[in-house]
């Protein structure tokens, strides 16, 4: 399947992309970062293909993690 993405070198990259559109998210998806259009990734969800959606918070100590959710794992 082919879909429409940035491909980004790293998780960061991809969510900070991300974050620069409100309409976009961040994925992994067979091992490679992407940032998409979230109606990308509804399309993909509902095709069935497994990725993980990317996220980043900020621990109370104050270091960034790094979150994955997955999507029909």
């Amino acid at each position: 399947m082919t879909i429409s993405a940035i491909e980004c070198v790293d998780a960061y990259e991809a969510i900070q992309i991300a974050r620069e559109n409100e309409d976009a998210c961040a994925i992994t998806l067979a091992g490679r970062r992407y940032a998409t259009l979230r109606a990308e990734a509804e399309r993909l969800e509902l095709a069935g293909v497994e990725f993980a959606f990317l996220s980043e918070i900020t621990r109370g100590d104050g270091r960034r993690c790094l979150v994955t959710v997955p999507v029909n794992d």
